[in-house]
């Protein structure tokens, strides 16, 4: 149960003292899996913190935490908990000019970094004007020849707070007892669309709260596995990874490195895995080829119990009632669907969810169908990330389940989705205009469309802001047919246009790996990206997917053209955020030509694009792209 008085450091030592040792991380490490106990995890953070404190980190300052997944790293995130001040991550890939915005909201004493490249990342921002005195980095290779002012090791950070513990016996239970739940947890920020990202503190109290609700509401249990490969400035990377994972001791188990998630997720087997749309999209991709690939009788064998497994659980969706065939479940299990789950880390996952955006429907009756329970969930950077979750017995296509226990949800009158919870923060850090905006008395504006059906459950159509209209006054709201675009694994980012128009049309770019593949296997050549995106085998793979969005679709908001991009929307390049969100003034302003091209009728039209390449260089690319029909 939820103490009022709870806070981080209290739930940490209360996992050390009664649970030390126990697992609470796990990384690998050259192909071993190094494993730390609740009660060497408790002392890193405390030594980390008492480390910190004697770099001169006090209330209202903040440490930059920069780079991928590490056990070091989180520790780091969380010892901030222990001194009123603010962990800020960053995406590990976030820009100079990112950078900057961070560091100018507020004083950043130091900056704790993955490795050598986000080093070099700091000692730019610090030549761009930043003030950031220490710079402790966890992976040693390539820093012997560094000679950086306040530059140090994790292990010296270590050191350093181990001393100033001896030098201060009183130190330790301060660091420990003196935290309060309004103290900070974390300070996120928004993702951008529409300008700056905004600063946004969620309290040790919220994200206490939020992991409690998920708790009541079925999400995970005591004692989950689970791995840690999210952007840990995501907020559902701590709400999980810290603040779960602390108040329900989960194992969290980190991968070697991002390529290697899928090799390392097999060996953990995690119990709770959530992923966005597009992650389960390219794996059944993988599975599918796997199957392609495999024998004659294996395929047999694979579409006989799958194709069975499948209308089951079409039947399920539909409401009607399902006869199970437990025989051919059972043998399923054993030859085919088992076998599928081992090889792609999903053995043993009870927790299966997505969110973010809408998924497919092939895609959700698949995982189904091969046993895994994957339901939707719902929430905000401004919720700690889960405010609605589907149960595993009532799950429907269309809704995100309903909301979680101590959460509250209305519907404003022109559809908003308003919430209410002690998971909700207080208001934008330094923007009082912004935090005036966000609330309508006790609850939170999301920004969201949508509505409640008579059993609860809670749709969202979109974001309020994006609810426009064609010139025949049709209402719509393009984020809503992107993500059915998106439906199609060929699809991995949309842009429809039509507002004030008499028609809509639509901007895509193509999953390169899904194509790439599917080109292959048919004969289909290209030499590129741009190459594979004009290729009339695909505009029909592209055609067939938008004539199966138009039948879901009334009269007046058909898609009647489109056009292939050349290249995908780029968070470096500004098209969408590091969560994949479209910044549709930026895409709409950057492809003027070729939306005009797409009313005018036009057959084709010539680009020329600004690209930033991965070493911050600019260029520029010239294109003729083809109109296509629907």
């Amino acid at each position: 149960m939820k103490n009022n008085h709870d806070t981080i450091p209290r739930l940490l030592m209360r996992n050390a003292t009664e649970h030390g040792a126990d697992i609470a991380m796990r990384e690998k490490d050259r192909g071993i899996w190094m494993e730390v106990t609740w009660a060497e995890y408790a002392e890193m953070i405390l030594h980390c913190a008492a480390g910190l404190e004697a770099l001169g980190v006090v209330t209202g300052e903040a440490v930059m935490i920069l780079g991928d997944n590490r056990v070091r790293l989180y520790a780091g995130m969380t010892s901030l908990t222990m001194l009123n001040a603010f962990a800020m991550p960053a995406y590990s890939g976030a820009t100079l000019e990112e950078l900057q915005h961070y560091s100018g909201e507020v004083t950043v004493r130091a900056a704790i970094v993955e490795d050598q490249e986000q080093v070099d990342n700091i000692i730019e921002l610090r030549e761009s004007g930043a003030d950031i005195p220490y710079i402790i980095y966890d992976e040693e290779r390539g820093m012997n020849d560094y000679d950086v002012p306040g530059l140090m090791s994790w292990d010296d950070l270590q050191q350093k707070g181990r001393d100033n513990l001896a030098a201060n016996p009183d130190l330790r239970t301060k660091l420990i007892e003196d935290a309060k739940p309004e103290d900070p947890a974390v300070f996120l920020h928004s993702s951008g669309t529409t300008g700056k990202p905004k600063g946004i503190i969620l309290s040790q109290g919220n994200m206490i709260s939020g992991a409690h609700n998920g708790f009541a509401g079925g999400t995970y249990d005591y004692g989950d596995d689970m791995i840690a490969y999210l952007p840990m400035a995501w907020a559902g990377d701590y709400s999980l990874t810290v603040a779960a994972a602390i108040s329900y001791r989960f194992t969290v188990s980190v991968p070697e490195r991002q390529e290697t998630i899928q090799r390392d997720m097999r060996e953990i087997a995690p119990s709770f895995y959530l992923a966005a749309p597009r992650t389960w999209d390219n794996m059944l991709t993988n599975i599918q080829v796997g199957i392609e690939n495999s024998t004659p009788l294996k395929k047999k064998l694979y579409h006989f119990f799958m194709d069975r497994s499948t209308k089951s659980q079409q039947r399920i969706l539909a409401g009607e009632i399902n006869k199970s065939d437990w025989l051919s479940r059972t043998f399923g299990e054993w030859l085919i669907f088992g076998p599928v789950k081992d090889q792609f880390g999903m053995s043993r996952v009870k927790h299966a969810f997505t969110g973010g955006e809408s998924i497919g429907e092939d895609t959700f009756v698949f995982y189904r169908a091969l046993g895994i329970q994957l339901r939707q969930l719902y929430g905000q950077t401004e919720t700690c990330a889960f405010s609605a979750i589907q149960t595993a017995e009532e799950v429907k296509l269309h809704t995100v389940g309903k909301p979680l226990p101590g959460v509250d949800v209305k519907i404003a009158e022109d559809g908003e989705i308003l919430l209410k919870s002690d998971s909700v923060f207080k208001g934008y850090y330094g923007n009082p205009k912004a935090t005036e905006e966000a609330f309508e008395g006790d609850f939170l504006r999301t920004g969201d469309a949508g509505y409640l059906e008579d059993d609860g459950h809670l749709v969202v159509l979109g974001r309020v802001s994006e609810v426009v209209h064609t010139a025949s006054g049709e209402r719509y709201v393009p984020n809503y047919v992107e993500n059915r675009l998106k439906f199609s694994p060929y699809i991995k980012d949309a842009a429809v246009v039509g507002a004030g128009r008499d028609q809509l049309t639509a901007m895509v770019c193509v999953d390169s790996e899904a194509v790439g593949h599917w080109a292959e296997v048919n004969g289909v050549p290209y030499v590129s990206y741009a190459d594979l995106s004009q290729r009339p085998e695909v505009s029909e793979l592209l055609n067939e997917a938008f004539k199966r969005v138009n039948k879901a679709l009334t009269d007046g908001l058909q898609l009647h053209r489109y056009v292939s991009l050349h290249k995908e929307f780029d968070p470096d390049d500004g098209e969408i955020t590091r969560t994949r969100k479209l910044r549709r003034k930026v895409v709409e302003e950057r492809y003027a030509a070729v939306v005009t091209a797409l009313y005018d009728g036009s057959k084709d039209v010539h680009v020329q694009a600004v690209v930033t390449y991965e070493t911050g260089e600019k260029g520029t690319v010239d294109r003729t792209l083809l109109v296509r029909e629907v």
